[in-house]
């Protein structure tokens, strides 16, 4: 099952890609820690970004394109994969249907920019794999801890109140146009983002059995 996650900033699109990854027993494959790794294994596309990096731009869809192209063909996504954070916008997506990547369902979390903007101060990250918490709707074990590879959880710049409304302005812009996108295609889930992390992967689950 191919799955991408859709929502705003802080709509939980992390937290419930964790989530649907333990359900599901696939991995779920994120923008960043896909450049991080690609950086890491010295990738044709991961040295391509780097000397973007380097000069302090932004890599391009491109090379973000064939890095999403490398980790596909792994191995532990032939059982299928949770896009979190790709594609973001429609030039991205329209790529991913060219590579002949099939996508079963695509979950859309509706949550209102103040709730957004009220719950950022709690959401915090492992520095090491990148896995999401939160300080009231998902605690690690261990406070500061990730529970997966014991790495310190740490908050974002990005998370700050003062740059979300930046954000979620590139969303509306940029990616939320992509909804209307994949529900011409039939594979729309949209599901209204809850406190209760529970109470969100129920109406995911019982959205992608329709």
């Amino acid at each position: 099952m191919n799955i991408i996650m859709l929502g705003a900033p802080g709509a939980g699109k992390g937290t419930q890609a964790a989530v649907l990854c333990e359900h599901f027993g696939i991995p779920t494959i994120s923008t960043g820690n896909m450049i991080r790794e690609a950086l890491k294994n010295g990738t044709e596309m991961g040295l391509k970004a780097k000397s973007f990096m380097d000069e302090g731009k932004l890599v391009p869809d491109e090379v973000v394109i064939g890095i999403v192209k490398e980790r596909l063909s792994a191995d532990d996504c032939k059982k299928g994969f949770i896009l979190d954070g790709f594609p973001r916008t429609i030039p991205q997506a329209e790529a991913l249907d060219n590579m002949g990547v099939e996508i079963q369902h695509v979950i859309n979390i509706d949550i209102s920019d103040e709730k957004i903007i009220n719950r950022m101060s709690g959401r915090r990250v492992c520095e090491n794999c990148g896995r999401p918490f939160h300080t009231v709707t998902l605690k690690p074990k261990k406070e500061g801890i990730c529970d997966d590879c014991g790495g310190t959880l740490v908050q974002r710049k990005d998370d700050h109140p003062d740059t979300v409304l930046a954000r979620l302005e590139t969303y509306h812009k940029e990616t939320e146009p992509l909804v209307s996108y994949y529900e011409k295609q039939g594979k729309l889930v949209t599901v209204k983002g809850q406190d209760d992390v529970e109470a969100t992967t129920k109406a995911i689950l019982e959205g992608i059995e329709a």
